[in-house]
């Protein structure tokens, strides 16, 4: 989490890359993926994204049982420029390229890390247009859930959560990252928003119960609960996977109004992002300067 001065935001353009095809073959998800990316850099209508995203776990099946087989030595220390050219990652070495040839700043969704210590993340990595490795977030929140008769589901089985939030400085603005389960936690982009951030941004898997439910509802929430600029860059719905995706990326602005969003098929989404939006909002209804924290404390203290 940078404690610096947020950078001084302006307008660019978002692009969610909902891809399928994502099968047990590791190097035909990886090549499709930088395919899917620089599909997306280049739209046929409009502007050149200034940030694209990837799902969570695009480069493997999503599951507890597959993370061990699928997981990757990243070694990204934070404090230290990280050498590409010698990750034993394959799947950041093909991010890192694809970055740098898009000339665009790119969350890659997440993927299985295995750390010195052995234990296993679910990873985000973010990258800028030069292809460095700038910041990693790993998920914090474990997806672990038992709703009867509809879905259980342990990420904890083989996963640990994450200990740091993630907001990344662009060249467009301060950026908060959070994986799928994390947007259920509102604090985490409560601090975001007070640390400057104009987007929340989580890679995200929700499936067929959850997502009809609450997909939309938390991201329109985290949006106006804070004034800012929200999204969730799902997976394509593939019904002969294990884990069924609920699809449907979204995009959504201050206000809490859905300004892109898709079906269930594979697409490419894109939205254009403007701080002023965020500004006019919160002088219309100024809650981030009638907070009482006299009478309740400031989670971002």
């Amino acid at each position: 989490m940078s404690t610096t001065t947020a950078p001084q935001p302006r307008p660019f353009r978002l692009a969610l890359i909902q891809m399928g095809g994502i099968t047990t073959d590791k190097a035909k998800n990886l090549a499709h993926a930088k395919y899917l990316i620089l599909k997306a850099s280049k739209p046929e209508a409009g502007e050149k994204p200034g940030i694209v995203v990837l799902p969570e776990c695009f480069n493997s099946p999503y599951g507890h049982v597959h993370f061990p087989n699928y997981a990757e030595k990243i070694g990204f220390m934070g404090r230290d420029a990280y050498d590409v050219a010698k990750s034993e990652s394959e799947s950041v070495q093909m991010l890192s390229a694809a970055a740098k040839e898009a000339g665009i700043w790119l969350i890659g969704g997440s993927i299985p890390e295995r750390a010195e210590d052995g234990h296993l993340y679910n990873t985000s990595t973010i990258y800028s247009p030069s292809g460095d490795l700038v910041a990693i977030h790993r998920k914090v929140h474990l997806f672990d859930i038992d709703i009867p008769g509809k879905i259980t589901f342990k990420e904890s089985t083989t996963l640990t959560g994450g200990s740091q939030l993630t907001h990344v400085d662009t060249d467009y603005g301060r950026v908060g990252i959070g994986i799928c389960y994390d947007v259920r936690f509102p604090e985490m982009a409560m601090i975001a928003a007070r640390n400057g951030c104009i987007a929340m941004v989580y890679p995200g898997a929700f499936n067929l119960t959850t997502g009809p439910l609450h997909w939309e509802l938390l991201q329109r929430a985290r949006a106006v609960d804070n004034l800012i600029y929200v999204s969730m860059c799902s997976p394509a719905r593939d019904m002969t996977a294990e884990y069924h995706a609920w699809g449907h990326s979204t995009i959504v602005d201050p206000m809490g109004a859905v300004i892109a969003t898709t079906g269930h098929e594979e697409a490419i989404l894109y939205a254009d992002i403007d701080p002023n939006r965020i500004t006019e909002a919160r002088a219309g209804i100024p809650v981030t300067i009638q907070r009482r924290f006299d009478v309740y404390p400031d989670v971002s203290a």
